[in-house]
């Protein structure tokens, strides 16, 4: 059976599970009382401060997987040499980051005719874009750096774009050798145009056991201004999710948050881990910007740090 479990068709799926009721939009604030921090009690056992773009931990281009050729969106995912004379990595100095260096990713309009190896978008125009992945995984299966558990956080700034799609995700090692199933936690998926809103999913794709979780997080700030975290902590089978440290609820019954994986089990019978992804794309499920702004032929996304505690 063939299982959609790559990102370009997450896209349109995304759009029904709305419909259906599975976004949950909300004014009201992500957490109504003061809850635990969720690194209290653990150690710090993976620090990415982005001094530099390490190749032995990070690997860049499309997501890694062989159910299909990684990209998804209107954007080809540049290797980390860049792609038509464009290199979307760089390390930035950034007072407003931890160590006064920041990781930004760019995306760029080409347009023109791209020769971006398997890319669909090479002939398209509204397609003709190149922006960033980076990854601890790589397509044959290595994986760089991953973990069962933790409590995972990235700190972020997104940019304000009419087609921006920036991510910070984890997927399940399994997935990219064996995709017919596969598990997705998406710690926060948002839109360049919602400055105050954003996503947080829990896909375990494919058959049997085909489970899926969404909800609109309502932050009462514009986190297109500057930098905020984003966490997931991941115990056994429970997932819950964060935003500044504090977990995030159901805004129809103001509960927190508490996902279960129902491959938990089959996980932790397979030795398998979590690997995460930075990622900036484009979404095609809007219209293309007429006419596209110069102003918003080049946008960038800064990731401060990526961290995880056990």
């Amino acid at each position: 059976m063939t299982i959609a479990t790559s990102r370009r068709n997450v896209l349109i799926g995304a759009a029904s599970f709305a419909a259906a009721g599975g976004l949950l939009l909300t004014n009201k604030r992500p957490s109504a009382e003061e809850a635990p921090d969720p690194t209290e009690g653990r150690s710090l056992i993976f620090d990415e401060g982005f001094t530099a773009l390490d190749t032995a931990i990070w690997h860049a281009g499309p997501k890694a997987t062989t159910f299909d050729t990684g990209f998804y969106g209107r954007s080809a995912f540049s290797r980390i040499d860049g792609e038509e004379g464009f290199n979307p990595y760089a390390i930035v100095d950034d007072p407003s980051a931890s160590n006064g260096k920041a990781l930004q990713i760019s995306a760029q309009y080409i347009g023109r005719q791209m020769n971006v190896p398997s890319y669909y978008g090479n002939n398209l125009p509204e397609y003709q874009w190149i922006s960033g992945n980076i990854q601890t995984a790589k397509p044959d299966g290595t994986i760089l750096k991953g973990w069962r558990q933790g409590y995972f956080e990235a700190r972020m700034w997104f940019p304000a774009h009419p087609l921006s799609f920036p991510a910070f995700w984890l997927m399940n090692g399994r997935s990219i050798l064996f995709p017919q199933t596969s598990i997705e936690l998406d710690v926060v998926e948002q839109k360049g145009w919602e400055h105050d809103l954003y996503g947080a999913y829990l896909h375990e794709w494919g058959k049997p056991g085909e489970h899926h979780e969404g909800v609109g997080v309502r932050t009462n700030v514009d986190i297109t201004t500057g930098y905020f975290r984003y966490g997931l902590l991941i115990e056994g089978a429970r997932c819950r999710f964060y935003f500044e440290r504090k977990q995030i609820r159901d805004p129809k019954t103001q509960q927190p948050i508490d996902w279960t994986l129902g491959r938990a089990a089959e996980m932790d019978a397979g030795g398998d881990v979590f690997w995460p992804l930075l990622t900036l794309a484009l979404r095609s499920d809007v219209p293309f910007p007429n006419p596209l702004k110069p102003e918003d032929r080049l946008t960038h996304m800064r990731v401060d740090y990526m961290r995880v505690y056990a």
